[in-house]
């Protein structure tokens, strides 16, 4: 299944922050994808193939 990934897009993880939080802003697309959590404000910059098998759903598409 392809999903179609945008900037400011809010995503759900398969599993949680440690800080408790499941819901991540995409700020960076590209050949690796930077998310930030909304909950504590860090981000993580993971390989787009890993990115698409981590992610559940998203759950708001930005406004564009």
């Amino acid at each position: 299944m392809e999903q179609n990934f945008g900037l400011n897009d809010i995503v759900e993880m398969k599993k949680p922050h440690p800080c408790g939080t499941n819901r991540w802003r995409i700020i960076r697309l590209g050949m690796d994808i930077r998310i930030k959590c909304e909950g504590c404000g860090h981000s993580v910059m993971i390989p787009r193939r890993e990115f698409t098998k981590k992610v559940k759903r998203i759950l708001e598409k930005a406004e564009d």
